[in-house]
Formats: C-alpha cells, structure tokens, sequence
C-alpha cells in the first residue's frame, strides 16, 4: 500500500509490480445541473479527477447510483450514458455497478487507474521556493447555485458546465513530463480547503495571490450578491483559523471558501518546472495560471 489511511490522499495507490500501481476512488453527489446526461458527465469526469490528482490514468469504473422509483427510467438512462461517454473519452470503460432506490438521485463512480509507482502525485511534497499552478478557473460552485436560484446568465452557467466536463487527464499527462513535488484536485473543501491540506501534509506555507486567482465569468459577480451555497461557511468554519488574509473583501474570502465540483489540479513544482510546465500547457492549448508560491510557516496567506 503506497497511499491509504496512513497518509490520507486524493485517492488509494497500491503497488502490484515494480513498473505499475494500482489507483482506486470514489465519488458521489446530487444533481448541479437539471440535464441529466450533464449531470452525469460531470459526476463521471469529477469522480475520474481524483486518479489524475495522484498522476495516473483511468482503465476501470462501475456506476453508483441511487434513483427515485417516481422518476421515468430515461432519466437515470441519460445519466448513466453521459457518464459512459466521459469514462470512454478518458480511455476507460464502465463495466458495471450499482443502483438503489432513494428520494433524491445519487451518482458518481468508483474508478480503477494506474501509475508508475515512483510518479505517484501526493498532497504532501511541495517545499519551500515552490510555485503553485492551477489548471482550471474558479467559481463553479456559486455559479451552479445562483443557476439554482434561477439568478445565473445563462452563459455564465454554460461556461461552469464547460469546465466541470473537462477531463483533467491531458494536465495530468503534462504534468508527469516535468518534476512536480505535490499536486491535487481542487474540489469540495475549496481553494483554501485543499490548499492547506497540501500545505500541511507539506509542512509549508502556501501563498496565493488574489490578482492572479482566475474566475469564471460571473462568478465575481454572484459573490458580491452574497450568492454563496451553505458549503462555503462549512469550509470557512473548518479550515478559516488556518487561513491569513491581507487585504482582501470579505465576499472574495467567502467565495474561495466556496466549493467547486470537478474543478482543476493544484500543482506544486520548482519554479524551473514550472516554467516548462507553463510551456507545455501552452503549446498543447491547455489552460493554466501561475497563483502563488510557497514559504516557510504553517497554513495559507492570501496576499492582494
């Protein structure tokens, strides 16, 4: 076992030869968006996102689902074939799995991937001079939820959508062409939240810079409408007393406390690599954004 309960990560990594390990997740949520193929995509490529957090590849997925009696069987059909077609666009295949009668539709995946056991990407590793990059904008939690209160333009929430369909398996492949020392996805607890959990598994402290944190289009604007799902003030509650803010408004702290679903890869490397990571990214028309860097300390500075 290279990674299980003993050091906490994105996903299990166990070793089955000396050239390949076996990476096993999973993930589950309610819908975030009314189309259920969409849904179902989405769920899929955020379940898959936590095998390219440890640097690896999808091969495998069985179907978690729970669905409403009272609802048509179409539905659960689009879902489980948006799901399909992701896992089929990340090289994989769906070969099963599970379903259950419940009051509220449930579904994600559980995912099999595989990784070179010495280029398995762990939360704990960044160290001091290292930059941080972020694959992805931010802002999909607080567009979904305004998209729920039937506030969002209809071109913010198309772009959220377009982002939570995107595999992270291509920034994970660039990713493993230079020397990075931690990564992971960012996902439920936040930029913050994941932040610090790399930060502490590290021993370091992350600094990011507000000016440079890239957000979807409106989602600035649902923050200073005080727009926020309920998760934001659970993550600001579990993760706040580590977390340093300087000269930031209190509706930006609040929305990168916010959740994100299927959001990008935080990565930690030497700024060398990070430099060629950049190039990479850009010669392959991949996104990418240089957020901050790392220091000495504990916890997380957000710096205006």
């Amino acid at each position: 076992m290279l990674v299980g309960l003993s050091s906490p990560d994105d996903a299990a990594v166990y070793q089955i030869s000396k050239d390949q390990a076996l990476i096993f997740t999973t993930d589950f949520f309610t819908p975030v968006v009314d189309d259920p193929y969409i849904y179902g995509a989405i769920a899929a490529v955020n379940a898959m996102s936590d095998v390219y957090a440890m640097g690896g590849q999808v091969i495998l997925a069985l179907s978690i689902a729970a669905f409403p009696p009272k609802l048509p069987a179409s539905i659960l059909s689009e879902i489980l074939r948006g799901a399909a077609e992701k896992v089929a666009e990340a090289g994989g295949v769906i070969a099963g799995g599970h379903t259950i009668d419940d009051d509220e539709p449930k579904f994600g995946l559980a995912v099999l991937g595989t990784v070179h056991p010495s280029k398995v990407g762990k939360k704990g590793g960044a160290r001091v001079g290292d930059h941080l990059l972020l694959t992805k904008p931010l802002g999909v939690g607080i567009i979904t939820t305004a998209a729920k209160g039937d506030v969002a333009h209809r071109a913010h929430l198309d772009a959220a959508v377009a982002t939570m369909m995107e595999l992270n398996q291509r920034a994970a492949e660039l990713a493993q062409q230079v020397k990075f020392h931690a990564m992971t996805d960012v996902t439920g607890f936040a930029l913050l939240g994941h932040g610090h959990e790399m930060a502490s598994q590290s021993h370091v402290r992350f600094r990011f810079h507000a000016d440079e944190l890239p957000f979807l289009p409106g989602a600035v604007e649902y923050a200073e409408q005080w727009l926020f799902p309920g998760g934001s003030c659970n993550n600001q509650t579990a993760y706040g007393e580590h977390i340093t803010f300087n000269g930031l408004e209190e509706e930006m702290q609040m929305l990168l406390f916010t959740p994100e679903t299927s959001g990008g890869l935080l990565i930690a490397l030497p700024p060398g690599d990070a430099d060629r990571l950049v190039g990479l990214f850009d010669g392959a028309g991949q996104a990418v954004w240089r957020v901050g860097e790392v220091v000495e300390g504990e916890g997380i500075e957000v710096v205006s």
